[in-house]
């Protein structure tokens, strides 16, 4: 009987990584396959695709917006993020509805978030563009990932630290800056990459606020809707390879966690 269990616990498992990783191995198969159409068979090998990704300007565009929406997303959530956990810290009024009022955005559906999102900027009378719209609701999206990713270090910190410097005449400002950041700078990092990862890759909130300008993911939507454009595969290729680079570097930073500062500064 165990045998059975155990055979079939080898299929499903065997099942659950084909359905995971088996659209990726054929993502890069088609990458390099020398067809003018999207898909099978194979004609042949090239790396043409790959030529045509770095010479599409109109995606060279749309990269460098959402790199700069992604890095200005990431900085803003992760700043509040960190505000926000110095601050629970303290004791306050309403203190157990912070968290419950940060995580809305993670159970509420990103149709309904952009709908939301699209109606409060017209009422508003808000331009609709990437700094005015987009990075708005890519804030709102990122923050929670942020806070659920530093909260816990922040949390960490032992006040003994602090305590200790303020007896030695560091004001609240010295403190954070000589003592606090420096234990929090690992976490600080792995968050920013980790926010400018989901940042990066957004899709149904900024499609309904941006404009005219274009991020990664609305320009392979305009393409894959308008018109099936070979190279798509590849496109898909190096967009993995960069969101997999800065997932892997912000998984290392995290493993460097506050402890390790910790002990560096008593030992200090």
């Amino acid at each position: 009987m165990s045998t059975a269990w155990a055979r079939a616990g080898t299929c499903y498992a065997a099942l659950f990584y084909a359905f995971l990783y088996l659209p990726v191995a054929v993502l890069v198969v088609l990458s390099f396959n020398d067809s003018p159409a999207m898909g099978f068979p194979l004609l042949g090998v090239t790396t043409r695709w790959y030529g045509a990704v770095l010479a599409d300007r109109e995606l060279a565009a749309a990269l460098v917006n959402s790199l700069l929406v992604g890095a200005a997303s990431a900085t803003v959530a992760t700043a509040l993020a960190l505000l926000i956990g110095l601050g629970l810290r303290r004791e306050f009024p309403l203190k157990s509805l912070v968290f419950p009022v940060i995580l809305v955005p993670l159970v509420m559906p990103g149709i309904v978030s952009g709908v939301l999102l699209l109606v409060y900027a017209g009422l508003a009378g808000i331009k609709f563009g990437l700094w005015t719209t987009v990075l708005p609701a890519h804030v709102t999206w990122v923050l929670p990932f942020a806070f659920l990713t530093l909260q816990p270090p922040v949390q960490r910190l032992d006040r003994a630290l602090e305590e200790a410097a303020m007896d030695l005449g560091a004001r609240p400002g010295q403190v954070f800056r000589t003592v606090m950041l420096p234990i929090l700078r690992p976490a600080m990092l792995a968050t920013l990459l980790f926010s400018f990862t989901i940042s990066f890759d957004e899709f149904v909130r900024t499609l309904f606020v941006i404009s005219s300008d274009r991020t990664v993911p609305t320009y392979l939507w305009v393409l894959i809707v308008e018109r099936t454009a070979p190279f798509l595969p590849a496109v898909g290729v190096v967009l993995m390879i960069l969101s997999m680079s800065i997932a892997t570097a912000g998984f290392l930073l995290g493993r460097r966690n506050s402890g390790t500062a910790q002990q560096e500064w008593s030992h200090g």
